[in-house]
């Protein structure tokens, strides 16, 4: 095949006077764009080397290049038969990582438009296609070795070789074949003499490490009329919202509208927002797609996540599941991309490369022409503003699918409870509904957004609080491993039984988390199965499942949790659940903190009664009137939406705003704050030409001052819509001119901390 690379083509024409003429047509050089995966500023940028003609190189391979007096690995992403440089001071590539193109066309064409849309680097984004360790060289394939009987050789083993002779009887009573695992228990002398006389076949085959998933019976459900409408109304190659009240059986829409996809000869991409509701959800798609599904998430073992995007690259299987990084499966000819609880945070990337799901998957469906659909029963205010303009077509789920009503939600004012006595945890009226659980052998949800004992330990004399050497927040105390932990770089600390400041013995606890109302659960209620779910016993491998799978057979039982198990998981026993804290997130210093508010509430609420019994939510709060308990007590998601609409368009925050925060980091506190002095003064000269389009400017330190050692200071902005744009892009030109420390760009973000 003429490739990409120079071939001298030979013909022997005839011999004239007994000399042969050979006509000699040389191709040209071909030249090959390259991406240093180094994420550093400095090689930011293509890099040309030459094709040597004994590599057939196309684009989208892995390569090893020469760079300086190094050998680095990079990514083509372009040939040519021209150069812009110097032919004769390029370099050749050295070879091959892999056999075939890792990145795909369109992963090209997104990591372009991720690269401006998102002002990221390019080899931080082509790092997200593929495997972490596949790029660091730590999987490959795993082979095992197979054993064939060989049925047309004639059969002249001894008498006396019995193990021999039992080897041949296990093959045909296994369909004439079985790996050497099997075949090991024979002996590995009877093996190889039998390989020896050609009677066993031996050949490599390919392992798939698949993870673990228990695949239910494929129930069918038949769609009651809304369901019906959905689906026919999700045809187009747009965007659609679709609004279903929590247990209004979104996943069979998923499922209908992946199906339909299938049959039409194209593949499916559906993102949940926890890896908590993962196992749920594949049991659900596994039971009716059975291999034609893959699972991509973190919680994966290495190989299990190499094997599982080999087989969606290579079209064995053709839908991905999983968290946010699913959304960079390396399918083609997509044909249907759902994000479900599209609302969740957990879509935005925080950390380097920082990008949002949304962003990315509006690309893929706009680059395979096919619909996407963001499903939620609390919809971003963002989203459903799109869906009121018209940007989004709105379609909506407002029943319970088994017809029954939405759980009754009961506010219980706590600082009414601490007026008659009670201090502790739970309401009265909680205790009483979880003996009446506990009694009739059914299950309970207690939600606490807070994990370990408390979240802070504090000396009552001289009001000093433990924090992080290495970041500015205070240490968490858990109980169970009697330490105090930095939940933003992980590092553990001896608890406080002295004020290292004043000496004082009088340490008290701060907030209660959910080691604590587990301890507290298992005082009242001995003998009763309480599980916790959180970050803390969810990190070992298959801990979600296990998790779930426990609660799910065991009645009664209580299982207690952060955010994970808020939204999405369906367990028939559930009557009952419990907000111990419904105040935590409605009082930080950010815009979103009703909304989510609302959203946790609706969507934890949304765990009860979702089979024949009744459900019913006991609501916690020092703040009974505030007006998202009104709005969230009668599941009225538009008249929330009305409000908040109304308080943003006033305050003018997003949607009817853009926010950019842009965040230095550094471990040398002076030279960010330099940078950050250098940036603003340059960006604060914008005002000029975009003065009435800048509607809030300033720099500052970030409300987190050192994470892992890491100074952070930001600069904040809040813009007009109209030249937004513009001033971003000028912004970023800017930051980027100057800076040569870590600068993280983020649009509207999640979280201002």
């Amino acid at each position: 095949m003429v490739n990409s690379f120079f071939i001298l083509i030979i013909y022997h024409l005839r011999k004239i006077d007994g000399c042969a003429i050979i006509i000699i047509i040389k191709k040209d050089v071909m030249y090959a764009k390259v991406i240093i995966d180094q994420d550093a500023k400095a090689l930011d940028r293509v890099f040309e080397y030459i094709v040597p003609d004994d590599l057939d190189i196309v684009t989208g391979m892995r390569v090893y290049v020469p760079f300086g007096s190094r050998i680095l690995q990079g990514f083509v992403v372009d040939l040519c038969d021209k150069c812009e440089y110097d032919p004769s001071k390029l370099k050749k590539i050295i070879s091959k990582i892999d056999d075939f193109p890792a990145i795909k066309q369109e992963m090209l064409s997104l990591m372009q438009y991720m690269a401006k849309k998102n002002h990221l680097k390019l080899a931080s984004i082509l790092r997200l296609f593929i495997p972490a360790e596949m790029r660091e060289g730590k999987v490959k394939e795993l082979f095992e070795t197979h054993y064939l009987f060989n049925a047309e050789i004639e059969i002249n083993i001894a008498k006396n070789a019995k193990k021999q002779q039992e080897i041949i009887d296990y093959l045909k009573n296994h369909n004439n074949h079985a790996s050497s695992s099997e075949l090991n228990q024979f002996g590995y002398g009877a093996i190889k003499a039998l390989t020896d006389k050609c009677i066993l076949i031996k050949e490599k085959r390919e392992v798939r490490r698949a993870p673990f998933v228990i695949s239910e019976t494929a129930k069918k459900v038949k769609l009651n009329v809304d369901q019906q409408k959905a689906v026919e109304k999700i045809t187009e190659d747009k965007t659609y919202l679709l609004h279903g009240v929590t247990g209004s059986g979104k996943t069979e829409v998923y499922m209908h509208l992946i199906e339909r996809a299938l049959t039409q000869g194209k593949n499916a991409i559906m993102l949940v927002p926890e890896i908590s509701l993962t196992p749920q959800i594949m049991s659900n798609f596994k039971s009716r797609f059975g291999d034609a599904v893959a699972l991509l998430h973190s919680g994966l073992s290495a190989g299990e996540r190499f094997d599982e995007w080999k087989r969606l690259f290579s079209g064995e299987a053709r839908i991905a599941i999983g968290a946010r990084s699913a959304i960079f499966a390396p399918l083609e000819n997509l044909g249907m991309i759902i994000i479900d609880e599209e609302h969740e945070q957990s879509y935005i990337s925080e950390s380097n490369p920082r990008f949002d799901t949304h962003d990315v998957a509006q690309f893929r469906a706009r680059y395979n022409k096919c619909p996407l659909v963001f499903g939620s029963a609390t919809p971003s205010i963002e989203s459903y503003e799109k869906a009121l303009q018209g940007l989004y077509s709105l379609v909506e789920l407002p029943v319970r699918a088994n017809g029954k009503e939405l759980p009754k939600i009961q506010i219980i004012d706590m600082m009414a409870e601490i007026r008659t006595g009670n201090s502790g945890i739970f309401s009265n009226q909680l205790l009483a509904d979880l003996t009446n659980v506990v009694n009739n052998k059914k299950q309970a949800m207690i939600f606490i957004n807070r994990r370990g004992y408390s979240s802070f330990q504090r000396c009552r004399d001289c009001g000093y609080i433990a924090k992080c050497v290495d970041c500015d927040v205070s240490l968490v105390y858990h109980r169970e491993d009697n330490r105090l932990k930095c939940h933003y770089c992980g590092k553990q600390y001896k608890v406080l039984t002295r004020c290292p400041k004043c000496g004082s013995e009088n340490i008290k606890n701060g907030a209660v988390g959910t080691e604590q109302v587990v301890s507290k659960l298992k005082e009242y209620f001995p003998g009763v199965k309480i599980l916790r779910m959180d970050n803390d016993t969810t990190s070992t491998k298959n801990a979600h499942q296990k998790i779930l799978n426990e609660f799910k057979n065991s009645l009664p039982a209580i299982l207690v949790g952060t955010q994970m198990i808020a939204k999405g998981h369906d367990f028939e026993n559930v009557v009952l659940v419990g907000i111990v804290d419904a105040d935590q997130s409605l009082y930080h210093a950010d815009y979103r903190s009703t909304e989510r508010t609302f959203q946790l509430i609706t969507q934890v609420s949304g765990r009860a009664g979702r089979s024949e019994a009744e459900g019913k939510v006991v609501l916690q709060t020092y703040s009974p009137r505030h007006y998202v308990y009104k709005f969230a007590s009668n599941y009225d998601y538009k008249g929330f939406f009305r409000k908040e609409e109304n308080i943003r368009q006033t305050s003018q925050f997003p949607p009817f705003t853009r926010i950019i925060r842009i965040l230095f980091s550094d471990h040398d506190e002076n030279y960010v704050r330099e940078l950050l002095k250098v940036c603003y003064t340059e960006i604060e000269g914008l005002k000029e030409r975009y003065n009435n389009d800048i509607i809030y400017l300033d720099a500052m330190k970030s409300p987190i001052k050192r994470i892992q050692d890491k100074y952070r200071y930001q600069i904040m902005m809040r813009l007009k819509l109209d030249n937004a744009d513009k001033i971003e892009e000028e912004v970023f030109n800017i930051v980027d001119k100057n800076s040569k420390t870590s600068v993280f760009f983020e649009i509207n973000p999640q979280n201002l901390s």
